[in-house]
């Protein structure tokens, strides 16, 4: 039976082209057959030339549901661009860094070769990661329904100005504050933006959800862990005019006026990342993937 696998590249720079091009020849003589989006092996045959190794098309030659896994090569922004291509699919994702961050990737540049290897011979595991459902409410209308794998980032709008909000779990209001934002993270992002924030670091097994207020103008605003079952809420209130706005992931974005009340629960459906069979350096320590004292913006260093 056919194995294909799905590379996705941030074909907008040169070394991602050229690991591309790579990660097609390798694929081919390693028996598999490599799959593209139409839009990156133009970009790669209007940087190479035609490809002379059979590529075939995502969507017109092979179905996702088909492709066994998808090698992603780039930084963490491009892995987050790769979850939401293949969460409806059960298509696991393995990352091969070429940014300056990558936390989520499972190698690096230099082992692009034996990382084929591992694909080649199945020396892989698959595992899955937690994601949020993000619900965003003005009036008692529902405005906006989106996911995260890494984080809801609740920021003001405006530098000048703060957002006051208050915080619920479970329904229960918690406390209120004026502040820059709240970061509601998953296991996977909490050594993403809320680690930037001064939040716990929760190991990717652990279920759980975080809460981080940014900059809270407040004693007693500090991070809270809770059950993975629990229903947290972030309500702007309506006593400042102060706009904010809720990223998702850095990805997906909208505006929240005030009294805008954004509600996070456990997605049932989890991204599946793909794990090689290499020797990993142990948490805390400064290996790739797993330095916390890099972390930032959206990566993780439990990749």
């Amino acid at each position: 039976m056919s194995r294909r696998v799905l590379v996705l590249a941030h074909t907008g720079r040169e070394d991602s082209l050229r690991a591309a091009w790579d990660a097609c020849g390798q694929l081919h003589s390693s028996g598999l057959i490599p799959v593209m989006q139409k839009s990156e092996l133009d970009d790669i045959e209007r940087f190479y030339g035609v490809v002379d190794k059979p590529i075939e098309i995502l969507h017109e030659d092979v179905r996702l549901e088909d492709v066994e896994l998808v090698m992603v090569l780039g930084g963490d922004g491009t892995i987050l661009r790769a979850a939401e291509l293949v969460r409806n699919v059960d298509v696991p994702l393995l990352g091969v860094n070429l940014g300056h961050v990558g936390f989520l990737a499972e190698s690096e540049r230099a082992d692009l070769a034996q990382t084929v290897e591992w694909i080649a011979s199945r020396e892989y595991t698959v595992e899955e990661r937690m994601t949020i459902d993000v619900q965003v409410w003005v009036r008692g209308q529902k405005i906006w329904h989106t996911w995260a794998l890494n984080e809801a980032a609740i920021e003001k709008a405006d530098r000048e100005r703060m957002i006051e909000v208050v915080t619920e779990v479970d329904e229960r209001p918690l406390t209120s504050f004026g502040c820059d934002g709240v970061v509601l993270a998953t296991p996977t992002g909490s050594t993403a933006y809320a680690f930037s924030s001064g939040g716990p670091v929760v190991w990717p097994e652990v279920e759980a959800l975080v809460i981080v207020p940014i900059s809270a103008h407040a004693l007693f605003a500090k991070p809270l862990v809770v059950s993975p079952r629990s229903k947290l809420a972030v309500e702007i209130l309506t006593r400042t005019d102060a706009q904010g706005v809720l990223w998702c992931d850095g990805r997906r974005s909208v505006d929240l006026p005030p009294g805008a009340r954004i509600e996070v629960t456990r997605s049932t459906r989890p991204v599946r990342l793909a794990r090689t069979h290499q020797t990993r350096s142990p948490p805390g320590s400064c290996g790739s993937l797993s330095c916390p004292s890099t972390a930032g913006g959206s990566g993780t260093p439990f990749g």
